[in-house]
């Protein structure tokens, strides 16, 4: 005779400590479980509600200079060192994790037009308006030293921007022209133009270390390749841009801030067209820098709000701004992608979360397991008409929500302009132009 006994093992459901979550079993037929959807999306939806609630963005203020911040600079080995430099020629070195000025220099007379680290994280190099550039200790002197540069170099014209090389020991400076400097040299490796107007900004890319690409105020980004000391090709826009930044996942992209309060991410191999137009700001975009993940950058904007933006998206997912902070200059997110810190005219150094409702400190393995669901909640349920409006509200100040309303209404009177005189045409006399190809002029090569 055959006895059928049950058997189980205890370690499936007995627990070792009595912290221990209890252990129960599951059946995971649908026809058992009718309303597993409903629920979800009571979750997703209090999860979406729990999100705003907890955004807090703002962490600290670094106040010490007297003057508008007007460039900030990241140190390439160390998280909590950030370096900023004023318009009244000061740079000061600072610690994150204290919120602490540790040093202070009289770098320049005039505005610090640019600063940037080497490499190994040795040492910094700073342009100013008195037409000199310097290079600097990152440690600061000695004991009886006095604060000197390790070296200066007097140029002919005002620098207005500088870059240093990701892994060789050269930098670039731009002002009149592209200046490439050896370290060890006190005039330019080489100089190149294309067109007489004065440039803003130079940026090397992180991958193709050779690759540089620089703004002028004619309009134009000019790509230059540094092994053949030429410009490669150039792209002439509406209105004059900013600056750039080199996507540091993705060789060939880059993001372009434009005085059209637009910013604009470019294929360096096909420039007729940009990739994406990302469009929230209402005023001159200044400034812009990745995240080290690639997949989303950081804008500042003259109208006194910074805005977080997914690379493949036109809207942003998030704007922060203040009740004091005023026309924001400059912006950097920090190494670690958990940070964004901007600098702005009233002397300010800010520091918010780049997650605004993210936990900051150490989080149990429950925690995480919970962020990690309700995530994919959100992701599931986002578009789902209550969820996406909770997800989405944004408190914005009056100056621009009034601003935003106004180039509603300008745009909407764009557009029926347009359809009317193409009514009112010969067929095919006035072409459908679309946004992306809207605000290119011309591709020089």
């Amino acid at each position: 005779m055959k006895v059928k006994m049950l058997s189980r093992n205890p370690d499936n459901y007995v627990r070792e400590t009595k912290l221990d979550i209890q252990r129960v079993p599951r059946n995971y037929d649908p026809t058992l479980h009718p309303f597993e959807v409903p629920r979800e999306y009571v979750r997703a939806l209090n999860a979406t509600k729990l999100e705003r609630v907890f955004a807090k963005p703002f962490l600290a203020s670094l106040d010490g200079h007297r003057d508008g911040v007007n460039c900030l600079a990241k140190h390439p080995k160390s998280l909590a060192t950030v370096l900023s430099g004023a318009c009244d020629g000061e740079v000061k070195i600072w610690n994150l994790t204290k919120r602490k000025c540790i040093r202070t220099i009289q770098a320049h007379e005039g505005f610090v037009r640019g600063i940037c680290t080497r490499f190994c994280g040795t040492s910094f190099f700073t342009v100013g308006d008195d037409k000199t550039v310097k290079q600097w200790k990152m440690d600061g002197p000695g004991y009886g030293e006095e604060e000197e540069p390790l070296y200066t170099v007097l140029g002919k014209t005002v620098y207005t921007g500088i870059d240093h090389h990701w892994k060789d020991p050269a930098f670039a400076t731009c002002g009149q022209q592209v200046d490439i400097w050896d370290e060890q040299r006190t005039s330019p490796v080489c100089s190149m133009n294309w067109g007489f107007d004065s440039i803003s900004s130079v940026k090397f890319n992180p991958i193709e270390t050779f690759l540089l690409g620089s703004c002028a105020s004619d309009r134009n980004i000019v790509l230059y390749d540094m092994r053949q000391a030429t410009p490669l090709k150039k792209v002439i826009l509406d209105m004059r841009t900013n600056t750039i930044c080199w996507n540091p996942m993705e060789a060939f992209n880059f993001t372009a801030a434009n005085e059209d309060y637009n910013l604009y991410t470019f294929d360096m191999r096909a420039l007729d067209t940009p990739l994406m137009v990302h469009m929230d700001h209402v005023s001159a975009v200044l400034d812009v820098d990745y995240s080290p993940t690639g997949k989303e950058f950081v804008s500042a904007s003259f109208d006194k709000s910074i805005r977080i933006f997914p690379v493949d998206k036109s809207r942003s997912r998030e704007v922060y701004h203040t009740k004091r902070m005023q026309h924001v200059i400059c912006v950097k997110w920090t190494s670690d992608s958990k940070y964004i810190m901007c600098g702005s005219d009233e002397m300010n150094i800010r520091l918010w979360k780049a997650n605004a409702s993210e936990k900051l400190g150490v989080l149990t393995s429950r925690e995480k397991a919970a962020n990690d669901y309700n995530q994919k909640l959100k992701e599931k349920f986002q578009y789902h008409p209550h969820i996406k409006r909770i997800a989405r509200h944004r408190h914005l100040p009056k100056s621009i929500y009034s601003q935003i309303q106004e180039q509603r209404v300008m745009k909407e009177a764009r557009r029926r302009r347009e359809m009317n005189r193409r009514k009112h045409s010969k067929p095919g006399s006035v072409p459908i132009v679309s946004e992306r190809k809207k605000h290119v002029v011309a591709v020089v090569k």
